[in-house]
């Protein structure tokens, strides 16, 4: 199986490594391909997403660092570009002038009338923004969770579908919904539909685990399956934010997916759109 990691995170956004760090750490751990994938609102910033100014120095860091190091591993250029209803959306074409070889499209916030609710920001601040906002309809919070990522999928363009349970990462602390309810299921499939119809992939993350918040990856053993049945391909990536994690947890990853009953996995993207594969070994 091919080493390779298409969700890293750098100085430029909340990494703790800079793109020549991550790409040197890549490099003593056999990888085969880096990209990286600063968390973005462009052309808009919000917390800590690289700032739209410095999206020329970030994609020129890392075209440089594919240049220096071309004898050792391919780089590729990328993005995270979250979605935010009605006002930005994880497009090729909103990131154009920046020619990225492929963008992954997340939801990290729920925007409600009330007020913007960070998912995975940290449990105290997910457990006060639910108690502000939802006591005693957390459904409805998971359920809106849910309808962004359907919406980002709708009228998105991008490459990969970044961990799209992720409002599972703080429940094994919060215990705000049961992940075994039958509307949380629906949910769930309800969603592999759509991304399975949108043809674009999704990731097996392993950076819930490197933070010490679950014991699995995300997507969950049961959305696993689910993208397995609707033919949705499949990456794993560590979502890194330091080098230690580069790699992290990649062999549970592994059988995570394996388990769900994929025989390959992604390894590489052509023309934005287009996988190449490796056999799960």
């Amino acid at each position: 199986m091919k080493k390779v990691n298409f969700h890293t995170h750098s100085t430029f956004c909340d990494g703790k490594n800079t793109i020549e760090e991550n790409v040197v750490a890549a490099i003593g751990k056999n990888f085969e391909i880096l990209g990286f994938s600063s968390h973005s609102f462009y052309p808009f910033a919000y917390a800590e997403n690289i700032k739209a100014d410095k999206v020329p120095q970030y994609c020129s860091e890392i075209l440089s660092a594919k240049q220096k190091y071309a004898d050792k591993i391919q780089i590729r250029l990328g993005f995270e570009a979250d979605y935010i209803p009605g006002i930005t959306f994880p497009r090729f074409d909103r990131y154009s002038e920046f020619n990225p070889d492929f963008l992954i499209g997340s939801v990290h916030y729920v925007f409600n009338k009330d007020g913007i609710i960070p998912v995975d920001y940290s449990p105290e601040v997910l457990n006060s923004a639910l108690e502000k906002y939802y006591k005693g309809r957390e459904k409805d919070f998971v359920c809106e969770y849910f309808e962004h990522e359907k919406e980002m999928i709708r009228c998105g363009d991008f490459t990969f579908v970044g961990h799209p349970d992720l409002v599972r990462k703080f429940n094994g602390r919060l215990s705000f919904f049961d992940e075994r309810d039958s509307w949380y299921k629906e949910e769930i499939k309800l969603l592999a539909k759509e991304i399975s119809k949108s043809g674009f992939a999704t990731e097996i993350n392993t950076g819930g685990i490197s933070r010490g918040y679950m014991q699995s990856p995300y997507p969950g053993e049961y959305f696993l399956s689910l993208l397995h049945e609707y033919n949705v391909p499949l990456f794993i990536s560590s979502d890194a934010h330091e080098v230690n994690q580069l790699d992290g947890f990649f062999d549970v990853a592994a059988e995570a997916a394996r388990k769900a009953g994929y025989t390959e996995i992604v390894c590489d993207v052509s023309d934005r759109h287009s996988f190449e594969f490796t056999a799960l070994d």
